[in-house]
Parts: C-alpha cells; sequence; structure tokens
C-alpha cells in the first residue's frame, strides 16, 4: 500500500491513462479525485474505484473550474498529497502552417495553462503536505514527431516547466516529476491513428517503435506513477522518465 491515505488529484483521470493510474492510486490506498470533464465519464470512474472516491466535472482550461475543483477537494479530505496533472488532448494532426489560432490555443489551454492553474490553486495544500507534481508528458516532447507540431510544442514546454518548477517548489520539499510515455493504447492514440493516412498500418508501427517489441495499455505508465508519487521517489525531483519501451534509444527497421 505505496500510498496509504494519500489524496490525489488527478486531472483526465476518467478514460485512458488517466483512469489506469486511479485504479492503480485506488488500489495502493489512496483516496483519488478523478478531475474531468464530462460527467457522465467522471462519475462512472468515480464509482469504479469503490467508496471514499470522488469525481468533480472541471474543465482544466478555465481558471474558476480549477479552483473549485480543488476547493471541493480540500472540503471532502482537508488536504491534497498530490497533484497529477495528466489532462491532455493531441489533435489536430498536421504541421503547423495548417494549424489554426483556435486549434493552437485550445491544445495550449489544456496541455500547460492547466498546470498553471492546479499549481496556482493547490500550492498552499501541497506546501503544508510536502506533496508531488506529476505531469504525463510525451516522448515526442523531446524527440519530435511529423504531422504534431503544436502537440509536440506542448510536451516539450511540459518537461522544461517540470524541470522549473522542481527547482521553485524544492524549499518546500515539494517533489515536480514527469512521465513520458511513446505509444499507449488509449482512446485519444485510438483516434489519432484514424487521423492517419494509413490507419491499418498504424498498429504494426507502434508495436515497431517500441524495442521491446509491443505497444503497451495504460497499466505500465500507471505503475511508474505509483512509484513517483510514493515515498520510494523522496529522493527524485525534476526527473522527465521515459516509459516508453526504449523507443527514444533509435530507430528500428520495420519487421
Amino acid at each position: 500500500m505505496q500510498l496509504l491515505n494519500k489524496v490525489i488529484f488527478l486531472t483526465g483521470g476518467s478514460a485512458g491513462i488517466g483512469l489506469e493510474c486511479a485504479k492503480a492510486y485506488a488500489g495502493e490506498g489512496a483516496k483519488v479525485v478523478i478531475v474531468a470533464s464530462s460527467p457522465g465519464p467522471v462519475e462512472e470512474a468515480a464509482a469504479s474505484l469503490g467508496t471514499g472516491h470522488l469525481g468533480i466535472v472541471c474543465d482544466v482550461s478555465i481558471a474558476g473550474d480549477v479552483k473549485r475543483a480543488v476547493d471541493e477537494t480540500l472540503k471532502v479530505y482537508g488536504k491534497i498529497d498530490a497533484i497529477h496533472n495528466n489532462a491532455g488532448i493531441a489533435s489536430p494532426s498536421k504541421p503547423l502552417h495548417e494549424t489554426s489560432d483556435e486549434e493552437w490555443n485550445h491544445l495550449m489551454d489544456v496541455n500547460l495553462k492547466s498546470i498553471l492553474y492546479t499549481t496556482r490553486y493547490g500550492f498552499e495544500t501541497l506546501k503544508m503536505a510536502e506533496g508531488v507534481i506529476l505531469n504525463t508528458s510525451s516522448l515526442v516532447g523531446e524527440i519530435g514527431q511529423e504531422n504534431h507540431a503544436a502537440y509536440t510544442a506542448t510536451k516539450g514546454a511540459m518537461n522544461t516547466l517540470t524541470k522549473s518548477m522542481a527547482l521553485d517548489y524544492a524549499p518546500y520539499r515539494i517533489r515536480v516529476n514527469a512521465v513520458l510515455p511513446a505509444g499507449v493504447w488509449t482512446p485519444m492514440l485510438r483516434k489519432w491513428s484514424i487521423e492517419q493516412t494509413d490507419p491499418a498500418s498504424i498498429a504494426q508501427y507502434l508495436d515497431d517503435i517500441h524495442p521491446l517489441g509491443y505497444c503497451p495499455e495504460g497499466d505500465v505508465i500507471a505503475d511508474a506513477c505509483v512509484f513517483l508519487l510514493s515515498d520510494k521517489a523522496r529522493f527524485i525531483t525534476g526527473a522527465i522518465m521515459p516509459v516508453s519501451g526504449g523507443a527514444e534509444l533509435g530507430y528500428r527497421s520495420v519487421r
């Protein structure tokens, strides 16, 4: 029970990697607050964890929504031990010159401004808890990706933001880290695969880019996140941790 009695505020926790993390956190004894934008999935996800957990409908790109969600969490539990900034979007899949202002701004607001808001409104309770901030980034924030310029820009920014936050909050014993998946089968990845020119080849491609030989489900990311939120990672901060099956180690020929 690595997270026993911890209160974890998890954005984007109703599907994909976030839902796998929610299940893993609850299994390790945490009280999980699932924060996401769609009422039905939020309620279903929170209920699937059993009693003692909370679902809050919240648009993480809106300051007032995030403040309300943090306040509601504190009203119910009296503290927050960890904030996991997992909410994110990946669309559109296109080069930069084809990206509209609206698409650019939406990516920046959901993927980055959300971290500004959770940190702004959660800082005082994290300071009291000597807590943890964890950001779900992506390997493409380090290595780039064709036809995904705006998305990779948000993840590259998230990686440097994580390091700067780690320095700013170390005096308060608040640790800040990021996990970097490569391919992971989530609803968002499946949506991305449909947008590609040859969707039928994507599954094989996603297996091939991982030297360990397969594209995983979200539970492999959740296991790493449990560790980073636990006391076993108590001397780790500013880490940009690939959880990628070795995808960053070099190109592989297609089998």
